[in-house]
């Protein structure tokens, strides 16, 4: 008896474990330094996409805009977060970022601060998108600027979208109407 309950009790701490994440632990704070929690998230599609101002994928705000638009009413969400990790591509400051989204793209879906997307200070966000052992999904590496991470309604990372790919992809517009 005292065998089947230390078992019991192993299996239950494997499984504890064994879950996996999801995005809704997270709380950043956005562009203008006010917290933004994922768990506001919840029965939500999210697309995550680390930007930069002055990269040849820039144009990619537009479109961006234009999914968050046609979507945004469906529980899709866009959340961007400008990185600088790609030949100092994003040099800005938070203030400066949110004028040039604003001016040059219109962008209306939320934005956080800059962070790391990769390296030594990457965010715990990006921990969580590019590791299997916290997503559950698969372990990736973020490529360059505008890589998208496609998060389902439950908060798991579903699918991992490359840089080039434009965000009114079939793939992705076919995903969001899923």
């Amino acid at each position: 008896m005292r065998q089947l309950v230390y078992i019991l009790a192993l299996l239950f701490t494997m499984a504890t474990y064994a879950q996996k994440e999801t995005i809704y632990q997270f709380k950043v704070t956005d562009l203008y330094g006010k917290t933004f929690d994922f768990s506001t998230l919840k029965g939500k599609k999210i697309m995550i996409v680390n930007t930069a101002s002055k990269c040849g994928l820039t144009p990619q705000y537009e479109h961006l805009e234009t999914l968050y638009n046609t979507y945004k009413k469906d529980n899709f969400i866009i959340i961007g977060f400008p990185a600088n990790n790609f030949a100092g591509q994003e040099p800005g400051t938070n203030e400066e970022i949110a004028s040039f989204c604003r001016e040059n793209y219109g962008v209306t879906f939320p934005m956080m601060s800059k962070i790391s997307v990769k390296g030594e200070d990457m965010s715990p966000v990006y921990h969580f998108l590019t590791e299997k052992s916290k997503n559950g999904l698969e372990d990736s590496e973020v490529k360059w600027n505008f890589q998208k991470y496609l998060i389902n309604e439950k908060g798991e990372l579903e699918k991992v979208i490359a840089p080039q790919t434009l965000p009114i992809d079939s793939e992705i517009i076919n995903w969001i109407k899923s």
